[in-house]
């Protein structure tokens, strides 16, 4: 009786190692990866496989001076959702498959994007749609800048003076992490100038949490 306990309990065991093998790197147990173009070229988003992989030295300083590099709140903007990873890879998803009503922003400087990005991320510097705390701009080439961004890239018209939303798209902002604040100075200033907040999403997490899973980076 207790060697055929023992071999019942091999075998389950066996299959629970099988289980957990044929379960490794997966980004959930139904999703294995998921196809993105990023740059021209195709980048496969998979978890590593590697049981010696670490985070990044840039993503592991605990020590960050405030301001501006203070904590982050969960809610950025009254009617704009804070998401997470699956969420991100949700709307990659809808890219992936051509929807281009949709768009993720990666909203660091190009010195950050250059360590690695989300794959399928566009690059919008967050000083490239910042204002000053008068929401006003230092300079008249700023606002210039702002207007571009917001009608060749957001899908915004300005009509007569004034912003028309109706059919910009839908953006999840991030930047490095949950003490960067890039992307929530860049979802406020949207905000004030009329961007539906049902249209912005916050991924809060950003590149700290994205690496922290595991998640594949793609640089220039």
């Amino acid at each position: 009786m207790k060697l055929k306990q023992l071999l019942t309990t091999c075998v389950l065991m066996g299959g629970l190692a099988l289980s957990s093998a044929a379960m490794a790197g997966k980004i959930t147990p139904s999703l294995e990866s998921l196809d993105i173009m990023h740059n021209g070229s195709k980048v496969t988003i998979t978890r590593t496989d590697d049981k010696g992989a670490t985070i990044p030295a840039a993503y592991l300083k605990t020590s960050r001076g405030c301001p501006p590099f203070c904590v982050q709140p969960m809610n950025v903007a009254p009617g704009v959702d804070t998401i997470g990873e699956l969420e991100v890879i949700g709307y990659l998803k809808r890219i992936s498959d051509g929807d281009r009503t949709v768009m993720l922003i990666d909203s660091r400087t190009p010195e950050w994007v250059a360590r690695g990005t989300i794959p399928g991320a566009v690059n919008i510097p967050w000083n490239k749609i910042n204002v000053d705390m008068a929401g006003t701009f230092a300079i008249e080439a700023e606002a210039e800048t702002l207007t571009d961004i917001l009608t060749d890239q957001l899908g915004a018209r300005l009509v007569n003076g004034k912003w028309d939303f109706r059919n910009a798209k839908t953006i999840a902002l991030f930047c490095n992490g949950i003490w960067c604040p890039q992307s929530s100075v860049n979802i406020k200033t949207l905000t004030k100038l009329g961007y539906p907040a049902y249209k912005i999403k916050w991924y809060r997490g950003g590149m700290q949490d994205w690496v922290s899973v595991g998640l594949t980076v793609a640089k220039p």
